[in-house]
């Protein structure tokens, strides 16, 4: 399975559903405005179209070919610029499992250099297109997911380890790198989300100086760390709110505002509509797509 047009027709033949844990196929056939979203760490192939990611004040575009990875858990923003009903968007995405990359890190050999990013882009190469039509393969035969699915995810990895975003993928797995610090403090702004922070625990937290810590999280987010909160806020407020688990004020509430009115002024410079609007808006395009 060498080229891309074969694993097109895999993607359209299971778009929507995979039974390969971590796997998912993501298929439009339109384009989107520029969504708000949490990108998990993970691996991309985009297969037909044309996408935007901007995180930061970083601007990625990306098409057929090309894979993005994405090394923590980033707020962003996406785009799909190139979709038709004739040739949908169609890309997969596994979420990266860190058992299974410290496996592929024990047989990968060590980069010289040094990864200091949390996101990049680069070329398939063919054998990353042969690595992904054997795992996307499965699909076609479920009785080999649970015996041959680990083993090519963390073939996967590996080849990503050996290619150029290597470095960056390693950090991942390496417990005392930058960038593990600056997740361990992004997990715990998202399990703390609705109380107040001060930046210089988080940079404790990190074992960093305040200079130190401002600077290498607004390198690996693009964003700094209070702006990192009030966007996972944000986010957090709408899944309830999609989710019809309360009203505006009351989720506003429990995730950490204290005045409604400027809840509801950050939620539409966010997401482009007031609370309820938006959620309703999410709520009937998760059902035309389900559709689809």
């Amino acid at each position: 399975m060498k080229q891309i047009s074969d694993l097109k027709a895999l993607a359209l033949k299971h778009a929507g559903s995979s039974a390969i844990p971590d796997l998912e196929i993501h298929k439009l056939d339109q384009p989107t405005e520029l969504i708000p979203l949490i990108y998990e760490p993970s691996v991309c192939l985009i297969l037909q179209g044309e996408k935007r990611t901007i995180i930061g004040e970083k601007v990625l575009d990306y098409s057929g070919g090309s894979c993005l990875m994405i090394a923590a858990e980033l707020s962003a923003l996406g785009q799909v610029t190139r979709a038709s009903v004739s040739e949908p968007f169609l890309a997969l995405a596994l979420t990266i499992n860190t058992t299974k990359l410290a496996d592929a890190m024990r047989k990968a050999p060590i980069s010289e250099h040094s990864g200091d990013q949390s996101f990049g882009l680069q070329s398939a190469s063919e054998l990353l297109i042969e690595t992904w039509g054997r795992l996307l393969g499965m699909l076609d035969r479920p009785d080999e997911i649970q015996a041959l699915g680990p083993l090519y995810e963390q073939e996967l990895l590996y080849r990503f380890l050996v290619g150029p975003m290597g470095p960056f993928l390693r950090q991942i797995g390496t417990a005392d790198s930058d960038l593990s610090r600056i997740r361990q403090t992004m997990e715990f702004i998202r399990q703390h989300h609705a109380e107040r922070l001060e930046v210089r625990e988080l940079a404790e937290l990190a074992g960093m100086s305040l200079t130190t810590f401002h600077r290498r999280f607004k390198k690996v987010a693009g964003i700094s760390p209070l702006q990192y909160q009030k966007q996972f806020r944000l986010h957090e407020a709408k899944r309830y709110l999609v989710a019809r688990e309360g009203n505006a004020a009351s989720v506003a509430y429990r995730v950490g505002y204290e005045s409604t009115s400027q809840f509801s002024r950050e939620y539409r410079r966010l997401f482009g509509l007031p609370p309820l609007q938006d959620a309703a808006a999410a709520r009937e395009l998760a059902k035309v797509r389900a559709s689809q």
